[in-house]
């Protein structure tokens, strides 16, 4: 038996200890000494990155790297901690989520056409080096759909705004690549014009839903053209890629989970089900190929480790909210629920990041773990328990 309210009571507990600042598992080159020693070379920037996100003992402190509010898991807590306020009725959760939306505009990028996000670090990758704070499709997503949800439980329509905000910086300041037909993939931030599916279903989940709030076709339109591209790229057996590029042709759990997510918040905002059977298929794949028979999460579709807490979050949000779908959903996610909290949880409230044959990374990442789950455990509660249960035991044998 698995008491969801407890887990969730600790790693609340947890976050709220650390004041929601912490560490970033790709967060190497914000220590000054590594910053200094990588000498802008983009292979060594890889490399301590890399090393720092595999090593299971952390270096952090010894290397001076500071614990800091990462923008992105600020909107995770602002999504969960809405629905709970929103649920509940709970003044505590409407005070959180008033702070976490002060955090969150003083962490806003600045020099756009809205508003937008990016991490607290530098960070490289193989195609181009991204400096902190530079505005990115995903944050700058998965913060003005945490806006939405507190617009949602407030009815304030200062949230709304800054969620209509960010779709300016998405229409007005990232790159398309367009095929023939009309359809695009936005960049992943104004300095590149890489084609990330999950990127660019982000964005257009994201227009579609502020579109469902302000009835502009332009928002409707655009994401329509964009949810073209990345339907069109689906596999045969249901799949995406990460992205077109030769060397970012891996099937993830997490990053499928948002492509499926956006569509399905696209079609439900819009009201277009011309996509369906692409969702369905890929939701099949998604169950499929993505969870053992006792629950645990895969990382790749055809390895079994590393298990990432970010597939166990996720997997929960996506089996949710595409229960519908598949009538396997439901059973899944109980188990997943289970096995997450008993094997990734540590007594003192926070998730593991990794597990491997071999050894865990149980270091705690604020943005990685303890957000998503936060986002998660409150998605999970909020849909699948009455409000009179709150704050009594929910196990999942009785859910």
């Amino acid at each position: 038996m698995v008491d969801v309210s407890a887990s969730f009571g600790r790693l609340e507990r947890y976050l709220e200890a650390t004041a929601y600042k912490g560490y970033d598992c790709y967060d190497a080159l914000n220590s000054p000494i590594l910053s200094a020693l990588s000498m802008r070379n983009k292979y060594l920037r890889i490399a301590f990155i890399q090393a720092f996100r595999r090593l299971p003992v952390n270096l952090r402190p010894l290397l001076l790297v500071p614990k800091g509010y990462n923008p992105k898991g600020l909107g995770l807590l602002l999504s969960g901690c809405s629905r709970l306020c929103r649920w509940t009725g709970d003044k505590k959760y409407l005070k959180k989520l008033e702070h976490f939306a002060m955090l969150l505009r003083n962490f806003a990028s600045h020099g756009h056409s809205g508003m937008c996000w990016g991490y607290n670090f530098d960070w490289q990758s193989r195609v181009f080096f991204v400096p902190k704070f530079t505005p990115t499709i995903v944050n700058t997503a998965f913060v003005a759909h945490g806006f939405l949800d507190a617009y949602e439980a407030t009815k304030d329509d200062a949230y709304l705004h800054v969620a209509r905000s960010a779709c300016d910086f998405i229409l007005r300041d990232l790159h398309r690549s367009s095929d023939p037909d009309g359809s695009f993939s936005f960049s992943y931030t104004p300095i590149d014009v890489l084609k990330v599916h999950n990127a660019n279903m982000l964005g257009a989940g994201l227009l579609a839903r502020v579109f469902a709030c302000t009835g502009e076709t332009e928002l409707a339109d655009t994401a329509r053209d964009a949810v073209r591209y990345v339907v069109k790229h689906q596999n045969q057996d249901g799949s995406w890629y990460y992205a077109d590029t030769s060397f970012q042709r891996w099937i993830d759990s997490f990053h499928t989970g948002f492509v499926l997510e956006s569509l399905y918040v696209y079609m439900q905002s819009t009201g277009d089900g011309a996509f369906r059977d692409s969702l369905k298929s890929g939701f099949s794949f998604f169950l499929e190929n993505f969870f053992l028979d006792d629950g645990m999460p895969k990382y790749l579709h055809n390895k079994i480790y590393p298990v990432d807490i970010h597939s166990s979050a996720q997997g929960i949000v996506s089996l949710l909210r595409l229960a519908e779908l598949d009538g396997r959903s439901r059973s899944t996610l109980d188990k997943l629920v289970h096995w997450t909290i008993a094997h990734m949880q540590d007594k003192r409230g926070y998730f593991y990041y990794q597990r491997h044959k071999p050894y865990t990374i149980k270091i705690p990442y604020v943005r990685w773990s303890e957000a998503w789950m936060y986002h998660a455990l409150a998605w999970y509660m909020t849909e699948t328990h009455d409000k009179e249960s709150y704050g009594h035991t929910w196990n999942l044998d009785r859910a």
